[in-house]
């Protein structure tokens, strides 16, 4: 993110303000901040929560929140959880994160919960201040009900896409998918699929490859790709746990600029030649020299956009000779 910000002072009405502050965003970590509901359903909360942590342990400047409209929380099982800080004290700059995760239904189309205007004009004001709002599951409903859905494309629980559907025409809810973007409202489907949608979100941050990694660390070796019809090359070739050879693909995709051998690889695996090249392709399906090739056309693809950057420098980062490299590599189907 670049560029500078201003800040802004909003007033709701008489008795509610929030500032939504704004200075260089260079300075400025990404702020994610967690919607804490009554009624919460738990995973949604922890499956998104531990995704953007682990991101922090990884190194991507992150800064976690949590806000709420109530003292005192319960999830849907009747967990506690400790006091928040209030919605109102929440300050936010264009391209942070809000994100809602889903609580009970019966609650969220309560009129005890319909009447909280002020939460509702709160999501609006975000909004229109660039941030990014997201839901999880039953997530989806609350920004219907403020009105955000109008006119988008959006996606809840299986359960519910029938009846978000049937309370908000105007929305248009896509059923089998696991999440979705419209404009800058990321909505999800039920449970498990919050952590696609943060996995999602910390690619956008990072690249594909920082959101593979913290996918591994919480034991998620197949990212789901919402309703995309690819993956990245950087998350084929994953759905085994074979350490070995996840080490080697690590080496290989952090270090295409390094030559290297197969007896190389083999030490990084703890194999002989032989059984290295052998159990390389029956865990992921293709050859190492392919599995090489693949990540090899995916960096260029990505560093050949960017402009400040010659095809000389792209050669050298990923470990090939000359530009001619390049474009025989790009011309193979």
């Amino acid at each position: 993110m670049v560029g500078s910000k201003c800040q802004y002072l909003v007033c709701f009405n008489s008795n509610y303000s929030s500032n939504f502050v704004a200075e260089n965003e260079s300075l400025m970590a990404t702020k994610i901040v967690f919607l804490i509901l009554p009624q919460i359903q738990l995973l949604d909360l922890a499956g998104a929560d531990q995704v953007f942590y682990e991101a922090k342990c990884y190194g991507s400047d992150l800064e976690i929140e949590y806000c709420s409209f109530e003292n005192s929380i319960s999830t849907s099982t009747l967990l506690p959880i400790g006091k928040v800080k209030d919605l109102q004290g929440i300050t936010f700059s264009a391209g942070d994160y809000l994100i809602i995760p889903g609580a009970e239904t019966s609650y969220l189309l309560s009129e005890e919960f319909r009447l909280r205007n002020e939460v509702f004009e709160w999501l609006k004001m975000a909004y229109n201040q660039k941030v990014i709002l997201c839901s999880v599951c039953t997530g989806a409903f609350v920004l219907a009900i403020a009105g955000l859905l109008d006119g988008r494309k959006c996606t809840t629980h299986w359960k519910r896409t029938a009846q978000l559907q049937t309370l908000f025409p105007k929305t248009e809810v896509i059923e089998n998918i696991l999440f979705i973007e419209d404009g800058h409202i990321l909505t999800s489907a039920g449970v498990t699929s919050g952590i696609d949608l943060a996995l999602h979100i910390v690619s956008q941050l990072e690249d594909e490859f920082f959101a593979y990694k913290v996918a591994r660390e919480l034991v998620i070796y197949m990212r789901r790709q919402g309703n995309h019809a690819q993956q990245s090359i950087f998350l084929q070739y994953r759905n085994h746990i074979h350490s070995g050879i996840h080490k080697v693909q690590d080496w290989l995709q952090e270090n295409l600029h390094e030559k290297s051998s197969l007896p190389d690889l083999a030490d990084i695996a703890c194999m002989s030649t032989r059984n290295f090249t052998r159990v390389f392709k029956k865990e992921t399906g293709i050859s190492v020299n392919d599995f090489t090739t693949l990540i090899r056309k995916e960096k260029i693809k990505a560093l050949i956009k960017r402009p400040d950057i010659t095809r000389s420098q792209i050669a050298r980062q990923c470990g090939l000779k000359s530009e001619r490299q390049i474009i025989r590599l790009l011309k193979q189907t």
